[in-house]
């Protein structure tokens, strides 16, 4: 019997920008912040910031397809992060901080090549999409700290500055995809 939960891993800047929003999602039953496509094994989060183990800041998601299918999920992705931008978002910069979607299977790899090429040619960005599309490699989950980090620090300055304001904009702009 074929399943309709399915993993994803993407990178679009800071995981504690990404975890808020996906986590609210209709369809996705849970959302891991950690670090994918990089040369090191068991990579620190110290070690990440230094840009040198190759990593980037990823979420890696549960979801149902049945609910939320792949190319949405993809969509809203891009419409949370700037993609245009290399190894950059907002004031993070860095390859830590890439725009990438690793994909888990070939199926995913033609989905995410089509919403780029589709979103690429609609002309809402002026510059080109400079996502990576790459293979799926080994996850690791981010250590502890850096779970659920708005919903446990939202006070903290850069939560209230950088993060808040994209998961309320969302929030507002995306309410009908929303867990109630």
């Amino acid at each position: 019997m074929e399943t309709s939960q399915q993993l994803t891993t993407l990178g679009g800047g800071c995981f504690w920008c990404l975890e808020p929003i996906f986590s609210d999602l209709l369809g996705v039953d849970k959302v891991t912040a950690g670090y994918c496509g990089g040369q090191v094994a068991n990579p620190t989060y110290q070690a990440i910031c230094t840009g040198a183990t190759g990593h980037a800041e990823v979420v890696q998601v549960r979801f149902d397809s049945a609910v939320i299918p792949y190319a949405d999920l993809l969509e809203l992705f891009f419409a949370i992060h700037d993609p245009t931008t290399l190894n950059r978002q907002g004031a993070d910069s860095g390859s830590q901080y890439r725009s990438v979607i690793f994909y888990h299977d070939r199926h995913q790899q033609k989905i995410a090549a089509e919403v780029i090429a589709r979103l690429g040619a609609s002309g809402v960005w002026d510059d080109p999409i400079v996502t990576e599309l790459a293979a799926y490699s080994q996850f690791y989950r981010a250590e502890e700290e850096h779970q659920e980090y708005f919903a446990l620090n939202g006070d903290l300055p850069y939560c209230r500055v950088v993060i808040a304001p994209k998961v309320a904009k969302f929030r507002r702009d995306h309410a009908q995809r929303l867990k109630g």
